[in-house]
This record gives structure tokens, sequence and C-alpha cells, in this order.
């Protein structure tokens, strides 16, 4: 199997990578592990509609593309487990102990977000055709947009001005571990991603519509439903809840 990150490709500047990978996979001139960095996305996708808001060559923007039919469309979240899994490794080496993964797949340093990750499918009937990997890690931007709730980056982190590209390679190569794991199982995967959770066996401020409430994170079943437990114990969808932090 072709190890993720191969080929790399540098982009001066796309609207965003995700959607230049899915031109590329829908075009059939991508392949499982062709990766592109783009120095400058000018459109970058963020989860749920959200823009990725971030300074020209002061950041990794990362597509990468997996042919993951070894898994059953239900198995969706076992993929962004592994994903999110491999960043968090990558972005722990550097930041250290304070990092966590927000469920579904932020990566967070203390309670503030360094890693954005958007996983878009082509999924046909009964078999998982392509994956476009989408990963924005804050690296050396110091000021931002003030509409972005709580940004971090490595280089406020640190105080360190790192090299974007040789970083992206290195990410590459953590994913690819991840994923490679995944092939042999999702156990594995599974737990070690709950034990790396934000705030795993902690109290959660929660909002569900109108309704703010607070419980206990629990962990993350299979499917990737985060288990609260508050008056009830409960599994809830991604989207159904906002973490008020």
């Amino acid at each position: 199997m072709q190890s993720l990150g191969h080929p790399f490709t540098v982009l001066p500047s796309v609207d965003s990578t995700n959607n230049y990978a899915m031109q590329k996979v829908h075009a059939r001139l991508a392949k499982h592990g062709a990766a592109w960095l783009a120095l400058e996305q000018t459109h970058g996708k963020g989860q749920r509609g959200k823009h990725w808001i971030a300074n020209k060559g002061e950041n990794i923007y990362l597509s990468i593309v997996a042919e993951p039919d070894f898994l059953k469309p239900d198995k969706a979240f076992s993929l962004v487990a592994a994903v999110a899994l491999g960043t968090y490794n990558f972005v722990k080496k550097y930041l250290g102990e304070k990092t966590a993964i927000k469920w579904p797949n932020d990566i967070y340093w203390g309670d503030r977000k360094a890693v954005g990750i958007l996983i878009e499918n082509i999924i046909q009937p009964n078999k998982w055709t392509y994956s476009v990997i989408g990963i924005g890690v804050n690296i050396n931007q110091v000021a931002f947009d003030s509409s972005l709730k709580n940004p971090v980056s490595w280089k406020q982190v640190t105080g360190i001005t790192y090299d974007v590209i040789s970083l992206a390679r290195e990410l590459c190569g953590f994913i690819d571990s991840s994923y490679r794991e995944l092939t042999a199982g999702e156990s594995i995967i599974l737990q070690d991603y709950q034990n790396a959770m934000y705030k795993l066996n902690q109290p959660v401020q929660f909002r569900r519509r109108t309704t703010e409430f607070s419980a206990v994170v629990k962990g993350v079943t299979k499917d990737g439903k985060l288990v609260i437990s508050g008056e009830q114990t409960e599994q809830v969808d991604w989207g159904s809840v906002e973490w008020l932090i």
C-alpha cells in the first residue's frame, strides 16, 4: 500500500486544498497517498460550511487522498478517529501534554484550537471508494481574525518559527502510521482516541438548542457518538450539542 503523503506536491495558492484534491479524484488523476500542501488558501473549508481563515505561508493547509475500501461505509468514524489520532500524536510531539482531541476531530492545546480537520468522502452503494482528508494547522500565525473563537498557533505556544513544508511532510507520516493501524483493526485506534479526548471524565458546559447544561465527558461510541453523563447518561450526535468553552 502506498504511504499517505506520496507523492507530495506544494501548491503556491488554491481556493481550497480539499476542492483541488477532489477535482483530481473525479478526474482520475489522484490515487491513494497523494497529498497537496498549499502555501495559500483563498477559500479554505471548515466543518459545517465554515471558512478556514489563515495567513499566506504561515500554516499547514494540507489535503491527502485515501482509498479506505477495507472499511464499510458505516465505519466512517473509524477513519475520523485514525486521522485525528495521527494528527494528535504529531502535535503532541511539539506542544506536549496539553494536547488533546476535541470530539469529533479538532486538536486542542489547552482550551484553544490548534488544528481543524475536514474529511470528505466518495461512497458508492456498499463501497467506500475515496476520502479527501483536509487538515489545517496553525503554525506560525500570531494574529487571527476576531471571528475565530479560540485559535492558537505553535509559535504562540513555543515562540519558535517553524518550516511549514517539512512539518507537513512529517504530519503525513504520522497520519499514515495511524491509517496502517486502522487497516489491522479499529479497536486500538478507538481506545487510543478515547484516551486522548479533551475534557475526558471532566464536566463540560454544553448548549442544546437554547438550553445550557453541564455533563461529564465519558467517551465515544464506535459509531462516533459522544457519551456524556449529566442528569442521565446519553449518546449525542455530532452537531446536536455545542461546547461552551
